[in-house]
């Protein structure tokens, strides 16, 4: 079943600073959504090991609170007609620098609530999870204090009402990404993984606060409605470079081609860390900022266009990636490439594919999550262990996770009438819809994702939940023998309700174009799509039936013969390829760190032998007269009374010279 979404494209393009009113009853107090978590991080950081044993509790605490009021944010909105659903804040004058003029306030509009609902929510369980996931470790506090940190970030990443309050939030996401990824500070691997995130993520902010200053210098301004209701007044080869250079934004933050390579390496921090800010939100963030600028894209098919070519080389590089790994982390840290790769096809196809990003973000919200916290209930239960090939059969030992994962693995795989099922099929369809040559190559790469997700999903179920306990025979990397059990509540329950969230999220946010609806004063008014060239149920067929082949290939390849536990030593090319991520941080190397290598390397040259060895040359004449002037000064005073009297008898002479001449 394939559903409309699809909006005008004329909408949002004439958004007024006049046609936004000024937040008022419950929507005044919105800087607590931001101010809750923020307070939590600075307490739990300044309080030190006195809140060891209730900080992981005002961690919690302040994240529920949070959603909690974020709901009463979202019925007030919802009693209220479309046109009055958007409304800002002002809190302070942030930056007055004569034309410069940028406020520090909030946009409480559907698109803003909607992700402040996925953050604080999905955000909740995280951390209840992360309650009993963290148990063992000493710093439980710290990593509360940072997740809290990170949730305070995104919160203003999405509830800004302009780019420059966007890109704090955007650099605060960073920060905290930093310092979790590195979390485990005695491998070196987290460092190297923390450190590759925070620089690669770096060229793509660079591409962020140059489109920024662009807008500065073109319309005087960075404030959304502002900007926004000038846009269409500017020169249409500033507004493509505008829209290429928040694409290179979002492809850092997201994790899309060609700045993918950090996000699998991110995977060296906790699993909690990985199911928040890697498969739930910071890396939605690049699909949430070409949302909001829908009335920028609306102006340029040719920006559009790289960004449906991005998404749909990203979608691609997951999948094939995801099928070679044996680290169960990075299967699902692949997927997320993937899906997000889904949503950046489906917003950029304009108008028609906005509401349907946001839709597959929710539902990847919930079955994503899910997905990783399995993850981890597999790892809490076999030593820390994630390569799947010593896994096997664990759906006898831990039946509450092998259901919950299940229900999030059926849900990203697109089975019938699960979340994934209403949100990847209608990104599909908008997909073939498109004209000419564009609709067969970008639907027909997005079916090709359907078998792919299906295999690599399929293949990493039946090595960790079936077959043979290959967990047996062997010893973790400590030396100890595998002991799997099931997890306590305070992890199972949260992957139980985000299982019930993959199950229904899909149907309840697109049936009757339900969150469609609700998101039309953020993304324009909604109207159908062009019919594609494959009708609707062939479709549907068709993508059921790639599903099908995928997952009975995995079968046929893993589920019906032994695992090997080893890795042989001669496999095929492409599998090797999939396993060097396609060569990606190979083309990256050699593109980027080596010429800036070597640049670094003769600007140290430069240093060293031109500007040091000029002053150092300097130093040494200096010195080398003034020690021929120390000779004078003997310390005797009839040497100087002697150079005095020379002295004196040379301005006579003079003098005389002068007055006979």
């Amino acid at each position: 079943m394939l559903v409309h979404l699809a909006a005008d494209p004329l909408a949002g393009s004439s958004i007024s600073a006049d046609g936004v009113g000024a937040a008022s009853g419950v929507g005044q107090s919105a800087w607590l959504l931001l101010a809750l978590p923020l307070i939590g991080a600075i307490v739990l950081l300044l309080a030190g090991k006195a809140a060891n044993k209730w900080g992981h509790l005002l961690g919690c605490a302040t994240v529920i609170v949070s959603f909690v009021y974020g709901l009463i944010l979202f019925f007030d909105s919802l009693g209220k007609a479309a046109a009055d659903r958007v409304t800002e804040l002002h809190i302070f004058s942030w930056i007055p620098v004569q034309a410069l003029q940028v406020d520090f306030g909030l946009r409480l509009d559907p698109l803003s609530i909607t992700f402040v609902l996925l953050i604080t929510g999905v955000g909740s369980l995280i951390h209840i999870y992360s309650i009993g996931y963290m148990s063992h470790d000493d710093g439980r506090r710290r990593f509360f204090a940072y997740l809290n940190l990170f949730v305070a970030a995104m919160l203003l990443l999405v509830l800004g009402n302009g780019f420059v309050t966007l890109y704090f939030g955007w650099e605060g996401v960073g920060l905290a990404s930093y310092l979790l990824i590195g979390w485990y500070q005695n491998r070196p691997s987290a460092a190297t993984a923390a450190k590759k995130a925070f620089l690669m993520n770096r060229v793509g902010d660079v591409g962020l606060a140059v489109a920024i200053f662009l807008m500065f210098a073109n319309l005087g301004t960075t404030q959304y409605t502002e900007v926004f209701a000038k846009i269409g007044t500017l020169p249409p080869g500033t507004v493509l470079a505008i829209s290429l250079l928040l694409l290179l934004g979002a492809c850092g933050k997201s994790g899309q081609f060609p700045l993918q390579a950090w996000l699998p390496d991110a995977m060296e921090g906790p699993t909690p860390v990985s199911a928040l800010i890697h498969a739930a939100t910071m890396v939605t963030a690049g699909v949430y900022l070409i949302a909001r600028s829908n009335p920028i894209y609306n102006l340029t098919a040719d920006g559009r266009l790289v960004v449906t070519i991005i998404g749909t080389i990203t979608l691609l590089i997951g999948c094939i990636v995801g099928c070679a790994y044996d680290d169960i982390k990075k299967v699902l840290a692949y997927s997320t490439v993937s899906q997000i790769g889904y949503m950046i096809l489906a917003v950029s196809l304009g108008p028609v594919g906005y509401a349907l990003g946001i839709v597959h973000l929710l539902t990847h919200g919930f079955f994503k999550a899910g997905l990783f916290l399995g993850a981890g209930s597999v790892m809490h239960g076999m030593n820390d262990e994630v390569d799947m090939r010593k896994f096997g059969g664990l759906y006898r030992k831990m039946p509450i996770t092998f259901v919950t994962f299940g229900l999030g693995y059926l849900a990203l795989i697109g089975f019938p009438f699960l979340s994934g099922y209403y949100s990847k099929d209608a990104i599909i369809e908008a997909a073939f819809s498109q004209e000419g040559w564009r609709g067969w190559v970008f639907g027909g790469c997005a079916m090709l994702g359907v078998a792919l997700t299906a295999f690599y999903m399929t293949r990493l179920m039946l090595m960790t939940f079936f077959g043979k306990q290959r967990w047996k025979d062997l010893k973790s990397a400590d030396g100890k023998d595998f002991h799997p059990h099931e997890s306590p509540l305070v992890m199972t329950v949260p992957m139980i309700i985000l299982a019930v969230g993959s199950i229904g999220a899909g149907a309840y946010f697109s049936i009757g174009n339900r969150l469609a609806d609700w998101l039309e004063p953020s993304l324009g008014q909604l109207q159908e799509h062009a019919a594609g060239p494959i009708p609707e149920i062939g479709l549907t067929v068709i993508s059921l039936a790639f599903m099908v082949i995928g997952a009975g290939l995995a079968w046929l390849f893993v589920g019906r013969k032994d695992v090997p536990v080893e890795r042989p030593a001669k496999v095929a090319w492409p599998v090797r390829a999939a396993r060097a991520d396609l060569y990606g941080n190979a083309v990256n190397e050699a593109l980027f760190a080596k010429p800036g290598e070597v640049l670094t390397r003769g600007l140290v040259v430069m240093d060293d032998k031109g500007v040091d060895g000029a002053v150092t040359g300097l130093a040494g004449i200096l010195g080398f007269l003034s020690s021929l002037l120390r000779r004078t000064q003997t310390g005797f005073v009839r040497s100087y009374a002697l150079t005095m009297l020379g002295g004196s008898v040379l301005i006579v002479a003079a003098l005389l010279m002068v007055r006979f001449s």
